[in-house]
């Protein structure tokens, strides 16, 4: 597989005003991340309310965004489940868009030891062996915040584990220690938590990230400055968009939808995740660090935040 480098953002599922899902908004949704230069993409994740999605809204929506996205940059399929049995189903579901590499995070149901874990994926594998694995590493509650040194136990059993999403808090060192593992099968870490922490990550190695899409394009520019050598550059789009990133870990998928719908990718930010409540002021917290940082918005047109206050 080719190696996979740069900004995979985990695309939301767009809903209609009813609260179906609207696959024409999902291929704005495509078209706006291609748009923006980044170098992957990732559906569905725990950013497109995964858990919320029936089984044949998310393979049609999947078969949507390999649709969109032609063989254009790779796709990382989420295929997370409760059971082994469970997430074969979904990869086979990728296998059949034509996506090979799939991102499974460990039921908390399996523990955090090893041999638990690494059992998990091993059924995986054995019945899928074309599959090229990234493992997601989530933090406590969500997930199940292995410690790194279990982490490389797992990796080091099973060679169809190529990449790491490596989140849980810090994430430096863990990803430090990943990539001084000598696991020799082992592509990359990718760092996620929103890119909140995107520069400390670059600087010890990680290969990408995994944030959200709707900065997709400043994200990308400062992936590719830190990479041709401009510090400078990286820090300062990183420290402008950062108070975004800071409020979309309050509000999470409806941040995502809102600022897309300003974008002119979506027509709403309808949800049906539990994402916490807003108010009034903040949205026009949104819109006042939105239109700051608006020269960083190279795709399209940022709607003034006036149409919907």
């Amino acid at each position: 597989m080719a190696q996979l480098q740069g900004i995979f953002p985990v695309l939301p599922t767009p809903f209609t005003a009813a609260g179906a899902i609207d696959p024409e908004a999902m291929d704005r949704v495509v078209r706006f991340a291609l748009d923006c230069g980044v170098a992957g993409v990732v559906f569905p994740g725990f950013a497109s309310e995964v858990e919320e999605l029936k089984p044949d809204e998310r393979a049609l929506l999947l078969r949507r965004v390999a649709d969109g996205v032609g063989g254009r940059v790779p796709i990382i399929a989420g295929a997370s489940a409760d059971t082994a049995e469970a997430a074969i189903g979904h990869a086979r579901a990728a296998l059949d868009c034509g996506i090979n590499t799939v991102m499974i995070q460990p039921p908390k149901t399996v523990g955090a030891g090893a041999d638990d874990v690494g059992a998990f994926y091993e059924e995986i594998t054995t019945a899928l062996p074309e599959l090229a694995i990234v493992m997601q590493n989530a933090p406590a509650p969500r997930g199940a915040d292995i410690p790194a040194t279990t982490m490389l136990e797992i990796v080091r059993a099973n060679p169809a584990i190529r990449y790491v999403k490596e989140e849980t808090l810090p994430s430096g060192g863990p990803i430090t220690a990943m990539l001084n593992g000598g696991l020799a099968h082992l592509d990359g870490v990718m760092g996620g938590g929103g890119s909140r922490y995107l520069i400390e990550e670059l600087r010890r190695g990680a290969c990408g990230a995994m944030p959200a899409v709707e900065l997709a394009d400043a994200h990308v520019a400062m992936d590719k400055a830190w990479r041709s050598g401009s510090e400078a550059l990286a820090r300062e789009i990183y420290m402008r968009t950062l108070p975004l990133l800071l409020i979309q870990a309050n509000f999470r998928m409806r941040f995502t939808k809102y600022v897309l719908m300003r974008r002119g990718v979506l027509d709403n930010y309808v949800t049906r995740g539990k994402v916490p409540a807003w108010d009034e002021v903040d949205m026009r917290e949104i819109d006042s660090w939105l239109d700051s940082v608006k020269d960083l918005l190279t795709v399209g047109t940022l709607t003034p935040a006036e149409e919907y206050a």
